[in-house]
């Protein structure tokens, strides 16, 4: 019997332990994150992301903008994508903005480390939190 209440007192040590790391690595709500990318050619804008509280998303990305909503149960996260502005893009820009959006909606789980966020589907996306 000794030996099983060790076994428990451990298990609930190592939960309480990483209790916190889990919370660090979340889904991060009311953040903004940049693409790991380079820059197109002639611009230096890289696409970026601000998540709200309730997912709730505003998209800023080579050109074109909008606005879309992502749905988190667990690990599973589906990205819902909103009216997009066409902002008079060049074609390589408006084309790259169409893929990304299109990567973004094809997302199916994810997976937090620190201050990346990668989005994993048929093309994984790798978006850092932006420092201030």
């Amino acid at each position: 019997m000794v030996g099983f209440k060790r076994l428990v007192c451990a298990a609930v040590a190592m939960l309480a332990m990483s209790a916190p790391a889990r919370a660090e690595d979340g889904f991060p709500f009311g953040t903004e994150m940049t693409l790991e990318a380079l820059p197109q050619a002639g611009s230096k804008r890289i696409p970026n992301i601000e998540i709200g509280d309730h997912g709730e998303v505003v998209l800023e990305l080579w050109c074109k903008g909008g606005k879309g909503q992502f749905s988190v149960a667990g690990n599973t996260v589906i990205f819902v994508p909103g009216q997009i502005q066409d902002r008079s893009c060049p074609p390589a820009r408006a084309q790259a903005d169409d893929e990304l959006v299109a990567a973004l909606s094809s997302v199916e789980t994810w997976k937090r480390q620190g201050d990346v966020l990668t989005l994993i589907g048929p093309k994984p996306l790798r978006f850092r939190t932006t420092g201030n």
